[in-house]
């Protein structure tokens, strides 16, 4: 995400969805924190990692959750993750707002590729379904 982004998110000023995601260490327990775009389809929201399976979704995985952030406010989630086959539709969305910012890690797959396209990256590109615990 753009230094500037991540500088406007931590200050409480949304771009276009952005948060920091905070979510424990699967190790340490200690919390960890990145940038992250917020994707609201069908009335769902999503978390899809563009740089594959990296720190966070590992830790994701074994929290079950965490905490997104927007300045001073935060929200806790609970998270599910997505199943391969069930990935198309919010990858499309998700590159039809982000693919300026992300495009480079889908392997030249945009959203308006087809669906077995998106099949074909969707188990490199991790996405978890985040439900509101508050």
């Amino acid at each position: 995400m753009n230094p500037f982004v991540a500088w406007l998110t931590r200050r409480g000023i949304s771009v276009w969805g952005s948060r920091v995601l905070a979510v424990r260490g699967r190790k340490s327990g200690a919390w960890r924190t990145t940038p992250v775009n917020v994707l609201t389809l069908d009335g769902e929201r999503y978390l899809v990692a563009p740089r594959g399976h990296v720190q966070w979704t590992h830790n994701m995985r074994a929290a079950g959750g965490g905490r997104l952030l927007l300045g001073k406010h935060v929200e806790e989630f609970t998270a599910a993750e997505v199943a391969d086959d069930d990935k198309p539709a919010v990858l499309r969305a998700y590159l039809k707002r982000w693919k300026a910012e992300v495009g480079v890690f889908f392997d030249e797959v945009g959203p308006d590729s087809s669906d077995d396209d998106l099949r074909r990256i969707a188990p490199d590109h991790p996405v978890f379904r985040i439900t509101s615990a508050g």
